[in-house]
Parts: structure tokens; sequence; C-alpha cells
């Protein structure tokens, strides 16, 4: 594993990634405009593990609504995570929305420039900081994203897979010598978008990459081998079943704890074993009218497969001060939707409902 590059190796690795750029390289997305470390913060954390095409809308309405971190910070926790519905990994606007706390607390609304102050902040790491800093101030530091990793990995046949300790261990001082000082803005930018777009997991793009005379996977046929696949574990099945109060339009929903999965989304009461439909409306103050089941689905988390089921369930008040609006339950208007966060599981069931309403 080859993790020291001679002088000639990085002079030539940066200028070819930096004469890329100027030819090649994305400068008109929408936080490339009037940057600011707030405007790249926002579109690095829902860049991680989103595609640029799907973060690009949310991003427009997530800024539109929350122009400034002062916005972000005194916004309610629903509304951010409403705007945050259907891009996943729910726990980056969380740790936003925190973040945002924070600064508005201790940094007066600015945004840090001291990276180990960045680092500090829920839900930022090295690698995030470092695209920070440097894309919008033009700071000297290093990247290590996924796209980063592989471009690096393939071009130095450096081995492992994310996730492991020595695979980044090896890779930061790789990262850190190639990285320029000046134009450094640029050659973080370069080095995420050809990895995004050209050094891709699979079927690379070899013949477009400005560093192909470089790379040592390259001239050795070698790119499938680097980074190497994380070993696969058998992941495992759960299931759940839902029970969906309706009444009037209305279908009663409850907010999750604010950790764990979806936590602080708003979802449904969970049928346990011991419940059957009739005794979960009688805990609720509810007399059940007539049941019918939505169709059942499969949603997949990076580490356990969930089946879903669910009972939509019309209903009667029993104790109707019991189920008033609280912060832990409402009754969600089907045809005026909140603002509330949603997980695209809870979107899905809810669109059921709605189709069965029209037909």
């Amino acid at each position: 594993m080859n993790t020291s590059l001679s002088k000639k190796t990085e002079t030539l690795f940066q200028q070819q990634i930096l004469d890329w750029f100027q030819a090649k390289g994305r400068k008109h997305l929408p936080w490339q405009q009037d940057k600011t470390p707030y405007r790249v913060w926002i579109s690095e954390i829902m860049l991680q593990q989103t595609q640029v095409k799907t973060v690009i809308p949310y991003y427009e309405k997530f800024m539109e609504s929350f122009p400034t971190i002062s916005a972000l910070a005194n916004a309610t926790e629903d509304y951010v995570l409403h705007h945050w519905t259907g891009l996943g990994y729910y726990a980056r606007a969380r740790n936003l929305h925190k973040a945002a706390q924070i600064i508005a607390a201790d940094f007066d609304g600015q945004f840090p420039t001291d990276i180990e102050q960045v680092i500090a902040l829920p839900g930022i790491g090295r690698s995030t900081a470092g695209a920070i800093l440097s894309l919008s101030l033009k700071q000297h530091h290093a990247i290590l994203d996924g796209n980063v990793k592989r471009v690096l990995s393939r071009a130095f046949l450096i081995s492992g897979y994310n996730g492991q300790a020595k695979y980044e261990k090896a890779l930061w001082p790789v990262a850190e010598q190639l990285t320029p000082v000046k134009g450094v803005q640029h050659y973080n930018q370069a080095m995420m978008d050809i990895g995004a777009t050209i050094c891709t997991r699979t079927k690379p793009l070899c013949e477009q990459c400005p560093v192909q005379d470089i790379c040592l996977a390259y001239q050795t046929d070698n790119q499938s081998n680097y980074p190497q696949k994380k070993p696969k574990k058998e992941i495992p099945v759960k299931s759940v079943t839902y029970v969906i109060p309706r009444h009037n339009n209305h279908i009663l929903m409850k907010k999750r704890p604010p950790t764990g999965i979806w936590g602080g989304l708003w979802g449904f009461e969970e049928l346990t074993a011991s419940d059957n439909v009739k005794s979960a409306m009688k805990q609720l103050g509810l007399s059940l009218k007539a049941t019918r089941s939505l169709e059942g689905f499969r949603h997949t988390f990076s580490h356990f497969h969930l089946d879903i089921t669910a009972i939509l369930v019309d209903v009667e008040h029993t104790k109707e001060h019991q189920i008033n609006e609280s912060f832990e339950q409402r009754w969600y208007d089907l045809a005026q939707p909140n603002n509330v966060g949603l997980a695209a599981s809870s979107v899905k069931l809810i669109q059921q409902i709605q189709q069965q309403e029209t037909s």
C-alpha cells in the first residue's frame, strides 16, 4: 500500500485536477452561487448519501424557508423535518437544527471559521468541516468523502473499504499531501465531481478521467477491486403492524421518540402482540366502526428490512377530551396536510388512504 507520493506526482495530480475543474467542473449548482459557510454546510449535509439531482429541489426549498442560521435555529423541529421528508437519514436534519441553535447561542448566529469548532458541532465530521471551510472560505483543508476516497484508492492502490479504520488512516495523509493551498476550493470541488461522475462505483469512465495516466488501478486494469467491498452480513427482517384511526377525513398520528429510527418524525400507533385493533382503539378512547387493511410493503434500512402492514380504522370518539391534540399526537388532515416531518413509509401509507378517499 503506497501512501507516500513523490513531489512530481503531487504537482502533476494537483494540476490535472485543477485544469479539469476549469474545463469541466460543476460551477452552477445552487449552493455554488452566493457562497457562504451556511449555504455550503446545508448542501454538504444534504449530499451525504444522496445524489445531486435529488438534493437540488430540497435544497432550494430549505433555503427559501431557512435563509439564515437564525431562521433555522428558531424554527420548530417539526417544521425542519417537514422539509426533509423523503430525503432519508433524518438524523442529518435533527443535527442541522441542533447545530444551528448552538451557533445562534454561542457564535452570535455566525458560522464558526475555526475547523475544530466546526467539527464540534452535531453531525459534522472532519471531512465535512473541511469541505465547508475550503469551498466557502478557501481555507486549506483536505476532504475525504466517499467519492474522494474512491478516486484516491484507485489512483494509488490503497486497499480497504469504507468504514474500515485502517483504510481511513491510510487515505488521510494522501488526501492532505495532494490538497493544494492555492485553488483549494476548486480542487476539492473537482475531486468530489470526478468521484461522482467519472470515477463511479461501477463502470468508471476512465477515458474521461484527468488523472488516468497517474492512476495505478487503470494501468493494471484493477478498478473493480478498489475500494474493496465491505464484507456482507445477512440483513435481518423485522415486521410491524400500524393501526391508523380515521375520523372525518383526519387520521391520528403519533410523534416518534427523538432518537432511533425515524426519530422525531410523525407516524402511527404500533399494534403490539398483546393488542387487537379493538383494544387498541379503546385505549385511545375511540370506538371502532369498521376496519380495512392497507397494502403492505417492505422498507429497507442500511441494517435491516422492515415489512410494514397497516390497518385503517374508521372510529367514533367516546372520550372526546382524551384524544385532543398534544405534543405527542395529532389529527392529520388528509385534505390539508400539516407541515410536519414524515418518514417515507408514512407518506406511502397516507397516499394509499388518500387514494381510497378519491376512488
